[in-house]
């Protein structure tokens, strides 16, 4: 289908184009972004790739996971994986 360059319509379908570009673009961002903060988290005994992920989703970032107190880590993961936690990055 050939389009006239000044039609609304092809305006139309460029811009439908660019926002699926824009929104596939932000998503594989955010997955790469998480994935590469998430290595560190993994380095903990007991924590594995499913609570890194719950512990990134709900903190947002690895440095508000350090930052949280083992009562606040228990509200997604279990209390030895929260005091696991606390002390790896008490260590550090």
């Amino acid at each position: 289908v050939v389009l006239d360059h000044h039609s609304p319509v092809l305006h139309l379908v460029q811009l439908i184009r660019d926002e699926a570009h824009r929104f596939a673009v932000t998503f594989h961002r955010k997955r790469r972004q998480m994935r590469d903060r998430s290595t560190e988290l993994m380095e903990i005994p007991g924590v594995g790739s499913r609570t890194t992920r719950r512990l990134l989703e709900h903190f947002g970032s690895v440095q508000a996971v350090k930052q949280a107190d083992a009562a606040a880590l228990s509200a997604v993961v279990t209390r030895n994986q929260a005091e696991a936690i606390v002390e790896h990055f008490r260590k550090i």
